[in-house]
């Protein structure tokens, strides 16, 4: 996906109201199409909340931990966002209760083949079919959609017994869990494994300095840490937009092959109107490179209302033409100094990274983020309709 992210991106890029109508209907569940709803007292706001829940409670599996849970409010934004990312939600009903839950999302541009697919099923409704009809649903409008290219990025928890290696060297997950064993069935191959990191807060101001003490020196004169919170200040929004669009193509991906996802300076004002309704501030750390007056690199932090939840790690990038002057740890440092002096007592930090990003990696280890989890990234080819 990119350089670091966070589950289930709280990006993206009106508000395409499609009806609820059941698309199928099983011995015991039925399949719908989701509206989504417009605000908090809209048609539709319990349903998608109960497809939130879904989503916590797979990750909460998955992970071990209740810490990565996310509301329905911090997410309605990205689902409102249509015009670059277009998503589709379905849900599966036994009788009124939501016990599982998919989604497609594809890029607006026709010259892209990706669709990326999720299936989640509570644990105690698994088993009855339900995971391989809403996968043949999203499966079949990506299809129909001329999508040949499906990416799926599922939580594998650590288990006992054989081990399936993904081809970029770096990282397995057991084949024997249910998640690996529905995947490979279905025609995906393993491609990619992404690491889940957690850093306790607060951490030492000492360090902080210490690294960033460290980072500045070796990046020198060149260069100069800018800061701001949600709004892009107006004079960086086209390098922003130029940051966006890099961390589809600047980050490793091995065999998934995203596509390119462009931004312009519209598509960021878009954003940041539409997350002004989000409950969350995004902290963000830039870094200018002084000679050519641009933006070399940036990285965002993600902070919920409450104090007592986590802080998500949104994008992190350098620039491939300025990596090497230790800018990612100057970012990485710089932007927790921000955190605790803007929004402190929360209680970690948590970041996704590609595990053969060892550049990334050695940075977050240095800085005292520790694994909690691992992720496969799946690649099904298919032939168009």
């Amino acid at each position: 996906m990119s350089v670091e992210w966070y589950a289930e991106r709280l990006r993206g890029g009106c508000l395409m109201p499609r009806p609820t109508h059941t698309l199928a209907v099983m011995a015991d569940f039925t399949i719908e199409e989701l509206v989504i709803p417009r605000d908090a007292r809209a048609e539709g706001w319990d349903d998608f909340t109960a497809t939130v829940d879904v989503r916590n409670q797979v990750e909460s599996v998955g992970y071990g931990t209740t810490e990565m849970n996310v509301t329905a409010r911090e997410l309605l934004p990205g689902w409102q966002r249509q015009e670059h990312k277009p998503r589709r939600l379905f849900a599966a009903r036994v009788g009124t209760r939501i016990v599982a839950r998919a989604l497609i999302e594809t890029l607006a541009d026709e010259g892209t083949d990706a669709a990326w697919l999720s299936v989640e099923v509570l644990p105690d409704w698994r088993g009855h079919g339900i995971g391989r009809a809403l996968a043949d649903q999203v499966e079949g409008l990506a299809q129909a959609d001329g999508r040949t290219s499906l990416l799926v990025y599922a939580v594998s928890p650590d288990a006992l017994g054989e081990r399936l290696a993904a081809p970029t060297g770096y990282g397995s997950v057991p084949r024997g869990n249910p998640e690996v064993r529905f995947l490979l069935s279905r025609g995906y191959r393993l491609e990619q494994i992404s690491r889940g990191s957690r850093l306790a807060l607060p951490v030492d101001p000492r360090i902080v300095d210490g690294h960033m003490k460290m980072a500045s020196a070796r990046a020198g004169k060149d260069y100069a840490l800018h800061y701001w919170i949600d709004r892009v200040p107006s004079r960086w929004r086209e390098d922003v937009a130029v940051l966006n669009t890099r961390m589809s193509t600047d980050a490793p991906t091995a065999g998934l092959d995203e596509p390119e996802d462009v931004w312009d300076v519209q598509r960021v004002l878009d954003y940041e109107e539409s997350e002004a309704q989000s409950p969350r501030t995004m902290l963000t750390a830039a870094v200018e490179h002084r000679p050519t007056g641009i933006l070399c690199g940036f990285t965002e932090l993600s902070v919920p209302a409450e104090t007592e939840r986590h802080v998500g790690q949104e994008d992190t990038l350098v620039l491939k033409e300025h990596r090497g002057h230790r800018l990612g740890m100057l970012l990485k440092a710089a932007n927790l100094r921000h955190l605790a002096q803007q929004r402190p007592g929360h209680p970690s930090v948590i970041t996704f990274n590609a595990e053969e990003n060892r550049h990334m990696l050695d940075v977050n280890e240095a800085i005292g983020f520790t694994p909690i989890g691992y992720e496969g990234g799946w690649k099904r080819t298919i032939s168009g309709s």
